[in-house]
């Protein structure tokens, strides 16, 4: 039993730009981490701590590899919000740039004053840290997504 095209279209976008995503978000990450002097490890021991707490630091390549997968776990769920909602509004494709660049402030939004807050109660906004963030929903979390989404959905011509 195969899946029909629409599902089909549905899978290949949210998991294309899932992964897309991650990957893009994740190396930023990464090259902030190393900036920083944080290093890579650490950073994903972080992410991890969101579910684990401070044990996190001390579980080595287990909780590093609990973090990247949380990591892509949110990747994958804001493409698929993104697709869901692009379903019910057409808009959301038809000006893809506009609402990619949108949805990246949205998503920030909701992970750095809703999320971030919850697992980490002493985090702390500073106004370079904030602006880089959004530049980087903007441009390597939300635009991706849309464009992405914008291109499973556009029907195909059929050549016969």
């Amino acid at each position: 039993m195969s899946a029909s095209p629409e599902k089909s279209r549905a899978l290949s976008a949210i998991g294309f730009a899932g992964l897309i995503v991650g990957i893009l978000d994740i190396t930023s990450a990464f090259v902030l981490a190393g900036i920083k002097g944080t290093g890579s490890i650490r950073m994903l021991h972080g992410i991890a701590s969101g579910l684990l707490g401070q044990r996190s630091f001390e579980g080595g390549m287990a909780t590093a590899g609990l973090g990247l997968a949380v990591h892509f776990l949110i990747a994958f769920t804001a493409a698929a919000v993104f697709y869901a909602a692009s379903r019910k509004f057409s808009s959301l494709t038809q000006y893809a740039v506009v609402s990619g660049l949108l949805y990246g402030i949205a998503v920030y939004i909701f992970m750095y004053w809703m999320v971030v807050p919850l697992a980490f109660p002493t985090a702390r906004h500073s106004m370079s840290r904030d602006v880089t963030a959004v530049i980087i929903h903007m441009t390597l979390i939300g635009l991706p997504i849309a464009l992405i989404v914008r291109h499973y959905s556009t029907p195909r011509l059929r050549l016969s």
